[in-house]
C-alpha cells in the first residue's frame, strides 16, 4: 500500500508536469504565436472608422473564388494571407491602441492609402529574406509595412523572379520567403492602387488653354464621352489620319487606370442574367471605353458610386453614404440574380467567430476537468465535474452552431475539404465524450472531451492561417455532389473521429495505470477498456461503411470501383487494422495492455489515412493541401512515445508485483 501511494504522488506530479506543458504550447499557439514583437505601431493622428462604416462596409458583395461573398471575407483571408492575422495594433500617437480588423484594414487599404502604407501588414518570418534585399530587419520574425518594404521593392521582383525557376522542393527558406513576399506585395499594391482612378481622375494634358493649368476630370465624364470618342477614332483610321497626341495620351491614361483596377475586387454584378462573372472598376471602364458592354450608363453608374465613396473619405457621414449607395445598388442587383441572401449570414459568422468561443471553454473545462481529476471523488471534484460537463457541453453547442451556419452558407454538407474534417471531428469527439460520459458515469470520457475540442479547433485554426484560403469556396469538381458529401464523406469521417477518440481513450488508460493515477481500481480499466473495445468497432462499422459507399461514388465518377488510389487505401488500412485488433480481443491474443497499445497505433493510421495521404503528391484524391506536415509527425511521435511509455510502465508493474509474491 505504501508503495501503491508513493507511486500515486509522483504520479500525479507527473500528470501535473505533463499538463502544464500541454496548456503552455495550447496558450502559446493562441497567443504568442500569431503576436510576434513590434507588432504595434505608432500611426500619429489614426482614425478608426465607426460602427456604422465597418457594418455597411461588410455587407458589399463581391464576387471571390468561385462565390458570392461579404467584403468582410474577402478582406479576412487577404489580411490572414499577408499579415498572418486577422487582426493587428496601431498606436495613434496620443497613447491609445487601436485594435484593426479585417474590414477596418481593408477600408484603410482602399480609401485611406496613405495610412495603410504605414500599417504591419507583412508578417516575415525570416529575416534574411529582408536583408537580401536590403531592408533592415528587426529580428527573426516580425511585421513590416509596405513603407518599409518599398526600398526594397525592385531587387524582391527580381529575386522572386529568378528563384520561380526552381523547384519549390529544392527552395531554401529564404527563397520560399522572397517568392511569397513578392506575391504578397504584388497582391497588396492592387488594392492599393484599386481606386486611384476614383481619387484623382484623369489628367486633361494639353486640353486647357495657352498658359492655363491642365485640368482634371472624372473617369465617369470621360466614359460618357466613350461614343464621340470611337467615332472619332473610326474617322480617324478610315481617312488615314493620325490621331490627335492629346487624346492618345488620355487613352494611356484611361487604359493605365483601367488596368490597376482590372483585379482583385469584383463588385458589380452584370445585367445579364446568364452571365456568371461579375465586373471589376477596370473592367466597367474598359467595357464602356470599347463598347464592349451592353449595359453602359450602368457601368457608369457604378464608377460614379466609388468615386463619390474615394472623395469623401475625409468627411464620415458623407462618406457612409456613398458607401452606403455602393453597398444598396450592389445587393440589390445581386438579390435580383439570387445571390445575396446568405451575405448577412456569412458576414455574422465570421464577426462571431464562434470556434474561437468554443475553444475558450473548452479551454477553460480542460483546466476544470484536470482540477477534477486531481480532486478525486471530493464533494468538489463533483461541482468541478458539473462545471467541466457545461463548459464542454456549450463549446460543442457553439461548435455544432458554427458548422450549421457554415452548411447554410455553403448549401450543401458540412465536409468538403480538409479543413471541414477537423472541425466536424472535433465535434464527434466531444460529443462522443459527453455520451460516453453519460453512459458511465466515470469521468474519464468526461475529461478527454474538452482536451480534444481544444486540440482540434486549435489544430484547425492553425491549418487555416496556414493555408490562408477560404474553406467555402465551391468544391473541386469530382467532390460536388452533394448525396455522396452527404453519406460516404460524413460515414468515414465519424469513422476518423471514432478511431481518434477509442486511440485518445486508451492514452488516459495507459498514463492512469502507468503513473498509478487510477490506485489499481479495476472497475475503472474494466471500464476504459470496454469503451476501447466499443470505440474500436464502432470505427470498423463506419470505416467499412464509408469505404463501400466511396467505392460506389468512385465508379459513379470514375468509371472503376477500386483503384488502389492512396486515399482508398488509407481507408482500407483503417477496416483491416480493426479487424485485426478485434480479432485479437475476441482470440485472447490482446488482454487490457495489448488492447490499448493496438488503440494508441489506431491513431497513427487514423491520421496517415485522414491526413497524411493528401502529401504524397499521387491519386485522385490529392486536392493539394500543404499545411500541417510538421504537425503529423509529432502527433505520431507522442502517439509512439504513449505506447513506449505504456510498455515500461507494464514493466513496472510487473516487477512490482513479482515482489509482492
Amino acid at each position: 500500500e505504501i508503495m501503491k501511494d508513493k507511486r500515486f504522488i509522483i504520479g500525479r506530479w507527473i500528470a501535473a508536469v505533463i499538463a502544464m506543458v500541454a496548456l503552455a504550447a495550447a496558450l502559446n499557439n493562441v497567443v504568442i504565436d500569431n503576436m510576434p514583437k513590434g507588432e504595434s505601431r505608432t500611426i500619429e493622428g489614426y482614425e478608426t472608422w465607426s460602427e456604422d462604416i465597418i457594418g455597411v462596409a461588410e455587407t458589399i458583395p463581391v464576387q471571390d473564388g468561385g462565390r458570392i461573398k461579404p467584403l468582410s471575407t474577402y478582406a479576412g483571408f487577404s489580411m490572414l494571407q499577408l499579415h498572418g492575422a486577422r487582426s493587428m495594433k496601431i498606436d495613434d500617437g496620443s497613447g491609445n491602441v487601436i485594435k484593426i480588423k479585417p474590414t477596418e484594414w481593408l477600408l484603410d487599404t482602399l480609401f485611406r492609402p496613405e495610412v495603410a502604407i504605414k500599417q504591419p501588414t507583412f508578417r516575415i518570418d525570416n529575416s534574411n529574406a529582408l536583408e537580401a534585399i536590403g531592408v533592415e530587419s528587426r529580428g527573426r520574425r516580425d511585421r513590416y509595412s509596405y513603407e518599409e518594404i518599398e526600398q526594397g521593392r525592385d531587387k524582391l521582383v527580381e529575386l522572386s523572379e529568378s528563384y520561380r525557376s526552381i523547384d519549390s522542393d529544392q527552395r531554401d527558406p529564404v527563397q520560399q520567403q522572397l517568392i511569397d513576399l513578392s506575391s504578397n506585395v504584388q497582391h497588396y499594391e492592387g488594392l492599393l492602387g484599386y481606386l486611384t482612378f476614383a481619387r484623382s481622375g484623369v489628367l486633361l494634358q494639353g486640353f486647357s488653354d495657352q498658359g492655363q493649368t491642365d485640368k482634371r476630370a472624372d473617369m465617369s465624364a470621360i466614359m460618357t464621352t466613350a461614343p464621340q470618342m470611337q467615332e472619332y477614332f473610326r474617322q480617324a483610321q478610315a481617312h488615314g489620319e493620325m490621331t490627335n497626341p492629346q487624346l492618345r495620351g488620355l487613352l494611356q491614361q484611361i487604359l493605365r487606370a483601367a488596368n490597376f483596377s482590372k483585379l482583385r475586387l469584383f463588385f458589380f454584378p452584370p445585367s445579364d442574367a446568364a452571365d456568371e462573372k461579375w465586373r471589376s472598376a477596370g473592367e466597367s471602364i474598359m467595357g464602356v471605353m470599347n463598347a464592349s458592354l451592353p449595359d453602359s450608363q450602368t457601368a457608369i453608374n457604378d464608377i460614379v458610386l466609388l468615386e463619390s465613396a474615394a472623395r469623401t473619405v475625409g468627411d464620415k457621414a458623407t462618406f457612409l453614404e456613398a458607401l452606403t449607395a455602393l453597398q444598396a445598388e450592389t445587393s440589390q442587383r445581386a438579390a435580383e440574380r439570387g445571390e445575396y441572401d446568405r451575405i448577412a449570414l456569412e458576414a455574422l459568422y465570421y464577426r462571431k467567430d464562434l470556434f474561437l468561443v468554443a475553444m475558450v471553454l473548452f479551454l477553460i473545462g480542460t483546466i476544470t476537468a484536470l482540477a477534477m481529476w486531481a480532486l478525486g471523488r471530493s464533494k468538489p471534484a463533483t461541482v468541478l465535474a458539473w462545471i467541466t460537463a457545461a463548459l464542454t457541453s456549450v463549446g460543442l453547442a457553439y461548435t455544432i452552431t458554427a458548422i450549421v451556419m457554415r452548411c447554410l452558407i455553403m448549401e450543401r454538407p458540412p465536409i468538403g475539404n480538409l479543413y471541414d474534417t477537423i472541425i466536424f471531428i472535433a465535434a464527434a469527439v466531444v460529443l462522443l465524450a459527453l455520451l460516453i460520459e453519460l453512459l458511465t458515469r466515470r469521468r474519464f470520457a468526461l475529461g478527454i472531451g474538452p482536451i480534444l475540442g481544444v486540440a482540434l479547433i486549435l489544430l484547425a485554426r492553425r491549418f487555416e492561417l496556414g493555408d490562408a484560403q477560404d474553406h467555402m469556396d465551391p468544391l473541386v469538381a469530382v467532390l460536388d455532389s452533394n448525396y455522396w458529401l452527404t453519406t460516404h464523406v460524413i460515414t468515414i469521417t465519424l469513422g476518423y473521429a471514432a478511431g481518434l477518440f477509442s486511440a485518445f481513450l486508451s492514452a488516459a488508460y495507459v498514463l492512469m495505470r502507468g503513473l498509478g493515477l487510477d490506485r489499481g481500481d479495476k472497475n475503472i480499466r474494466r471500464a476504459l477498456s470496454r469503451c476501447v473495445y466499443g470505440m474500436i468497432c464502432f470505427t470498423l462499422f463506419l470505416s467499412l461503411v464509408g469505404t463501400v459507399l466511396g467505392g460506389i461514388w468512385a465508379n459513379d465518377s470514375w468509371g472503376r470501383f477500386w483503384g488502389w488510389d492512396p486515399k482508398e487505401n488509407g481507408a482500407l488500412l483503417i477496416v483491416l487494422w480493426t479487424l485485426a485488433i478485434l480479432h485479437a480481443r475476441l482470440g485472447g491474443y490482446l488482454r487490457e495492455w495489448g488492447l490499448h497499445f493496438a488503440a494508441l497505433f489506431t491513431a497513427v493510421v487514423v491520421t496517415f489515412s485522414w491526413w497524411h495521404v493528401n502529401f504524397l503528391g499521387v491519386g485522385l484524391h490529392n486536392y493539394g493541401f500543404t499545411a500541417g506536415k510538421d504537425a503529423i509527425w509529432a502527433f505520431y511521435i507522442v502517439m509512439l512515445a504513449l505506447m513506449a511509455f505504456g510498455v515500461i510502465g507494464m514493466a513496472v508493474e510487473k516487477t512490482l508485483e513479482g515482489k509482492k509474491s
